[in-house]
């Protein structure tokens, strides 16, 4: 991103839109680009607008040289246009004025009176925003957060103020990599923590940063860290699917990139509710040893500000991306982008341009972000997620079959007994015939309340009264249940392993 400012600066471009929260450090990023641009006839000087000081110039002792009566920003930008000199001129939060036509007019006016000239307007601000007016003469960049080698110089300045000696190599590459993710203030803050609770860094403080590190990455209030304790093993069933994850569980390392290996982009579950979509999302995460971050597509709407909804989806996928390798997972996705397609007429096209966002992020993105997403409805779904290339691989969950569903049992009952030979497994399996695995679950949690009220042990006659008394979502939703089994037997893999098997001597 520095070397893309650093060319639209030199070729002269006069309106630049950095969308960043990190104006210490992009103000500093942008000085440094300027004095590489000086000469011996001319010195680039640099400006900073702010609506509390008004324009100050910036330099490597700080700000100096206030130019008075530049607090509004149609006087500040009429004084930039005065001016002779080159220069970069740094508006800070100006998008809240973006919306003035006297402000607007003056960014236009600028624009052509900075033609021929190295004069240039850079725009900082966390959030996105743009009128119509200057769409055609604005170029828009994303400020990235800290990469490895900026969080090391930031450890290193840490080790130095607490007087410690170095760290091994190793160490201090873990304490880099737990930071990945964090603003250079966030990083520091989290270094001294560290520090204050060990009183020194040292390899034990990684879970530190970790711990510090989700809490940051829950505040932003739409991605949630999820730690998921289960293994994969706590899905019953699935063969299919999980073999497919397993192979793929050191697909993100380097050993897989010098084998010629592309990155896996993601995944679509399609099937049943209740039988085990989103428990085998969380425990792929175990599996390949990665974080997992939730993101709420119901946080990312956000009506109060015009752009905000995009700003808040773009500032969630450039977070996943910093600490990747990561999976970002999504629940329910038919629910997420159900109405995209007439969106205009509901909300002036937000949530259309939020999933146009979403699938151009997709089908370009080099991070190695796994995306994996869960739907119950086929035909909520939009037609461009299903297109190739968007997910590497499309499974449909069904409702388990026999040898599943006694898999299932032996789970949830080992789960909450030690002694589990008194259990008829075949029996339970054949009465739950229709059965998902949630409701196999809750069918032995009934059971157990009953026996509980009677102040003794439950048994296999609770579990299948409580089953008896149960109508499964298979026969109360015959219809979607089938109608959803049709699409998928053309169009997606089965996650089931014999079903799978018998499509493959089928074909």
């Amino acid at each position: 991103m520095k070397e893309e400012l650093n060319i639209l600066i030199k070729a002269q471009y006069p309106l630049i839109y950095l969308v960043t929260s990190e104006e210490e450090r992009a103000e500093s990023a942008i000085a440094r680009i300027a004095k590489d641009q000086e000469t011996k006839e001319q010195k680039s000087r640099v400006f900073v607008w702010t609506v509390t000081h008004g324009i100050v110039e910036y330099n490597s002792q700080g700000r100096q040289g206030v130019q008075h009566n530049t607090v509004s920003p149609e006087a500040a930008i009429e004084w930039v246009v005065r001016q002779k000199d080159d220069g970069v001129y740094i508006f800070k939060d100006l998008h809240p004025y973006l919306d003035s036509p006297p402000v607007t007019r003056w960014l236009r006016d600028a624009i052509y009176s900075f033609k021929g000239t190295n004069k240039a307007i850079i725009l900082m601000s966390p959030f996105h925003k743009i009128p119509v007016e200057l769409e055609k003469d604005i170029v828009v960049l994303d400020f990235p957060l800290p990469q490895s080698s900026e969080l090391e110089t930031v450890l290193d300045k840490a080790l130095q103020q607490s007087r410690q000696k170095k760290l091994l190599p190793q160490v201090k590459e873990k304490l880099v990599r737990a930071a990945l993710g964090l603003t250079i203030d966030e990083a520091q803050k989290v270094y001294r923590k560290a520090q204050v609770k060990a009183g020194q860094l040292t390899e034990e403080e990684v879970e530190i940063v970790l711990s510090e590190k989700k809490q940051l990455i829950r505040r932003n209030g739409i991605l949630d860290y999820v730690e998921e304790d289960k293994t994969i093993e706590a899905v019953g069933g699935l063969e299919e699917l999980k073999h497919w994850l397993t192979q793929r569980s050191d697909a993100f390392s380097a050993r897989a990139r010098e084998y010629g290996l592309p990155q896996p982009k993601g995944m679509l579950i399609l099937g049943v509710p209740g039988c085990g979509k989103s428990l085998i999302a969380k425990t792929t995460s175990r599996l390949w040893g990665l974080p997992l971050l939730r993101l709420d597509m119901g946080r990312v709407y956000d009506g109060s500000t015009v752009g905000k909804s995009e700003a808040n989806l773009r500032n969630a996928l450039k977070t996943a991306e910093s600490i990747s390798p990561a999976i970002l997972f999504i629940d329910e996705l038919d629910k997420a982008f159900a109405g995209s397609g007439g969106s205009a007429d509901s909300d002036g096209g937000t949530s259309s341009r939020i999933f146009g966002s979403f699938l151009t992020w997709m089908q370009e993105k080099n991070s190695p972000v796994f995306v994996m997403a869960t739907a119950n409805r086929i035909e909520r779904l939009p037609s461009e997620f299903l297109r190739k290339g968007r997910f590497d691989e499309i499974f449909f969950v069904d409702l388990p079959n026999a040898q599943e569903r006694e898999a299932i049992f032996k789970i949830h009952l080992t789960n909450r007994r030690n002694e589990i030979e008194r259990f008829d497994l075949p029996q339970l399996a054949n009465v739950s015939e229709g059965f998902s695995g949630a409701e196999i679950e809750q069918a032995i949690i009934a059971a157990m309340y009953e026996a509980f009220a009677q102040e003794r042990e439950f048994t296999q006659l609770d579990i299948i009264a409580a089953m008896k008394c149960t109508l499964p979502l298979s026969r109360t939703m015959t219809e979607q249940v089938t109608a959803l089994r049709d699409w998928a037997r053309k169009r997606a893999r089965p996650a089931s392993a014999s079903v799978a098997e018998y499509q493959r001597l089928e074909f």
